[in-house]
């Protein structure tokens, strides 16, 4: 864990409300994880966790990472899971595809000789208010792709998550047997 004082104000979505905040210049932080691109801080005087976007990451007066390293596959639709594997729930060190969170992938041709990729995804708990954040972030990283011109992330609730759906190496880095 890192202890930083913020260097600027700077926009954070609060865990796991998933409202976004406005953090001051001069708070103190500690940067609790680092996944993906983005920074999950705990901000002791608001008494929470917040994650900071990566392009926000010299308010933390860390340089601005390079997008998270994206592999490409030797299809199209490797490239997205290799995308969707650099998406972390900000309170769980374990990204959203060997969290089992991802139930399908769809890659599609469109009209413009570009290709649409729809995903449906889940939440560990449909509470969860980093859902929307999570969802986004999976979005945005999709639509990043050169030979994406549109990605659609919907979440949905059938079935339920359950820890059974993590992969195995998920289970081991969580200490679920």
């Amino acid at each position: 864990m890192q202890h930083v004082e913020l260097k600027r104000d700077c926009q954070a979505v609060q865990i796991p409300i998933g409202d976004v905040a406005e953090l001051e210049k001069g708070t103190e932080v500690t940067i609790v994880q680092s996944l993906g691109g983005t920074y999950t801080v705990q901000v002791p005087v608001l008494g929470g966790l917040f994650r900071i976007a990566g392009q926000d990451a010299d308010a933390l007066g860390l340089e601005v990472p390079e997008e998270a390293k994206i592999e490409p596959g030797g299809t199209l639709e490797e490239t997205v899971w290799s995308a969707l594997r650099t998406c972390y729930d900000p309170e769980i060190p374990v990204n959203i595809v060997d969290l089992g969170l991802i139930y399908d992938l769809r890659v599609m041709p469109d009209d413009n000789g570009g290709n649409r990729v729809e995903v449906k995804m889940t939440l560990t708990a449909p509470g969860c208010g980093m859902g929307a954040a999570i969802a986004g972030d999976a979005q945005m990283k999709i639509a990043g792709l050169s030979e994406v011109s549109s990605a659609q992330v919907d979440i949905v609730w059938e079935p339920l998550w359950g820890p059974q759906m993590m992969s195995e190496e998920a289970r081991r880095k969580l200490g679920i047997g």
